[in-house]
């Protein structure tokens, strides 16, 4: 028994005709993942294809704590009407900021079509050079303290590295240094700092986006403790030190039962009632004799 051979040509109209997925609307981003800098434009590229419906509805859609539209009914919302456009499906977004970092769907509703709606998802990354970072140094400090340093720059994308310089010369961190520092958190921490450790300091933050920028260097000095904060540490210490040799010495008291309280004795006086009161007084009235009686 023979069987029957078909050509590739029916094989592919034999699934156009029984594939419902191949009549369905189909949406592509060739660039799936944009990175621009900030200020400059960002294209979100969108392509579809229909089976039937030549005037599709196209939607634009960002992500964020909800869904917002960007593209509706033919027509931008507020926040991208004066500074985006569209060609074919394609959205172009003029002068972008760190808000329009995010996910975005682009969305084709094609009502003909066996399937009606397919999308597409781009996320756009807003790469923001470094800013002048915030720099946290004190005015002065004492001998002997313990230090950190601090350097932010909360603004740059993707987050900076930071370096410290001490009189325009870069610090370097070794296991024979007497300070270490965090290059991405910005820290700079002397454990005990020293007149060594005086002069200008000032921070610098980097990325891979734009030039480094560096804060205001500013003065670090370092003090010795003055006479009397010396008096006053000296006088506390004794003072904590006799108290600690009072309780001492009270434990070793009480241990030894030289401080036991003695017990109060009870009074052996004799109970003495209280005198009776005086009777009353009667009042009587004068009785005078008027006549004599013979018995």
């Amino acid at each position: 028994m023979s069987t029957m051979k078909m050509s590739p040509l029916l094989l592919l109209l034999a699934v156009v005709l029984y594939c419902p997925v191949c009549r369905s609307v189909i949406v592509t981003s060739n660039k799936p993942k944009v990175e621009v800098h900030e200020h400059t434009d960002a294209v979100l590229t969108c392509e579809f294809r229909t089976e039937k419906d030549q005037n599709p509805r196209i939607e634009w859609k960002k992500k964020g704590k909800g869904v917002a539209f960007v593209y509706f009914n033919g027509t931008f919302t507020k926040t991208y009407a004066k500074r985006a456009k569209m060609e074919g499906a394609t959205l172009t977004i003029h002068s972008v900021t760190q808000k329009d970092s995010g996910e975005y769907r682009c969305e084709v509703t094609a009502s003909q079509d066996h399937v009606s709606l397919a999308e597409a998802s781009i996320t756009l990354n807003v790469l923001v050079p470094p800013h002048v970072p915030s720099c946290d140094v004190p005015n002065s400090v004492f001998v002997g303290s313990g230090l950190e340093l601090l350097c932010k720059d909360k603004l740059s994308i993707p987050p900076a590295t930071y370096r410290w310089y001490k009189d325009n010369r870069a610090l370097v961190a070794t296991a024979d240094t007497a300070y270490s520092i965090d290059p991405n958190k910005g820290t700079l921490k002397l454990k005990s700092v020293s007149k060594m450790d005086g002069g200008m300091y000032r921070c610098e933050s980097s990325n891979s986006v734009g030039a480094p920028k560096s804060c205001v260097a500013q003065q670090l000095k370092v003090l010795d403790y003055p006479l009397n904060m010396t008096i006053l540490i000296a006088g506390a210490a004794g003072v904590a030190a006799l108290l600690l040799f009072c309780c001492i010495c009270v434990c070793i008291c009480r241990r030894r039962g030289c401080c036991k309280k003695s017990k109060k004795t009870k009074s052996s006086k004799a109970y003495n009632p209280p005198p009776p009161p005086p009777p009353p007084v009667r009042n009587f009235r004068h009785y005078k004799q008027t006549h004599s009686f013979v018995i």
